[in-house]
């Protein structure tokens, strides 16, 4: 499983108008072969927001970059003072998992 994760600076005053953005994505990216999981995390602490999506492996992931509902719903890009900077893009292999049990 590979997870990849988007940095992205949100100017204050915007955040409900960014958050709104990933309403329609989520569903989209949810139909695609072998997507796990996505998640949103709104910083408590800092400016970035941080965007994690799981998939099964790298080319699960880059068939999704390929594909043309990724550039449907990537074509709406936020305005420049949204999201001031550029976004930081990371990609990992997971290694190790530890969850409670039950």
């Amino acid at each position: 499983m590979i997870v990849v994760t988007n940095r992205v600076p949100v100017t204050k005053g915007y955040e409900k108008e960014f958050e709104k953005r990933f309403d329609h994505r989520l569903s989209v990216v949810e139909r695609k072969p072998g997507f796990i999981r996505n998640e949103i995390l709104r910083p408590i602490l800092g400016d970035y927001y941080i965007l994690l999506t799981h998939w099964e492996s790298r080319e699960t992931f880059e068939a999704w970059t390929q594909s043309e509902e990724f550039k449907q719903v990537h074509s709406n890009l936020a305005p420049k003072e949204m999201c001031p900077g550029p976004n930081g893009f990371e990609m990992h292999e997971v290694i190790l998992v530890s969850e409670k049990k039950p």
